[in-house]
């Protein structure tokens, strides 16, 4: 993770905002705040992010639209924080390209530890390896996929969850060891994001689940990379 960086709120509580500000530094992280979502999405467009910190709930336009709204122009990460933490929250959140979410009331130090994780996710690189599957093409030291001639418009969840499977062709990967592996942190009772992501990354690559040409279900276990990607 690279120091200093700069991560954008955006949630209409101020005091939250005052709160986090001064708790950051602690940790050399700039915090940038909006209350309003539009202004928030200017700030965005102006001043880019290392990432975003997105409430659910915003006055006229739900956090749900402006992480929709996000993914149309950016791949920066985005944390969302629900308020009741319900799992539907975390689902939706999850199929528009969240890459993390937190349900409010939190501890400051575990959205730290969250936002810490989410930066040196996307942070990584390995400029030694590129891993080619027929026409897939995964290059680690860009962080990016490409599909023949077509780069792959990937977040940053659904390009781990690709590097993750692709790292070990053939080995059956449970949704617990998805989650894990995604995350750091121990899987609790969201399995069913694991298959939204799946499903999300599948058509991105053009496969489905009853002709699999790179993610195959093993039902009743999880996901496996298929050795050939052809």
């Amino acid at each position: 993770m690279a120091s200093g960086s700069r991560i954008l709120l955006i949630d209409d509580d101020a005091r939250l905002s005052e709160l986090l500000r001064a708790y950051f530094q602690r940790f050399d992280l700039e915090l940038a705040s909006a209350t309003h979502p539009a202004k928030g999405l200017a700030m965005l467009t102006e001043s880019p992010p290392d990432l975003v910190i997105l409430d659910v709930m915003l006055p006229d336009m739900d956090g749900f639209e402006v992480c929709r709204q996000i993914r149309k122009t950016s791949r920066v990460p985005v944390i969302m924080l629900t308020a009741r933490g319900e799992v539907t929250d975390r689902i939706v959140g999850l199929e528009l390209g969240a890459d993390d979410y937190l349900p409010k009331p939190f501890e400051p130090r575990e959205l730290v530890a969250r936002i810490q994780n989410v930066l040196r996710r996307s942070g990584e690189t390995n400029p030694s390896e590129t891993l080619t599957f027929g026409d897939l093409v995964i290059d680690k030291s860009a962080r990016n996929a490409s599909l023949g001639e077509q780069s792959l418009d990937l977040t940053t969840m659904e390009y781990e969850l690709l590097l993750l499977l692709a790292s070990k062709p053939g080995h059956v990967f449970t949704r617990d060891e998805i989650l894990n592996g995604l995350r750091g942190i121990d899987a609790q009772l969201f399995s069913r994001s694991v298959d939204i992501l799946v499903s999300r990354l599948r058509q991105k690559l053009n496969d489905t689940a009853k002709q699999p040409q790179f993610i195959k279900t093993v039902w009743g276990t999880g996901y496996t990379f298929l050795k050939r990607g052809a």
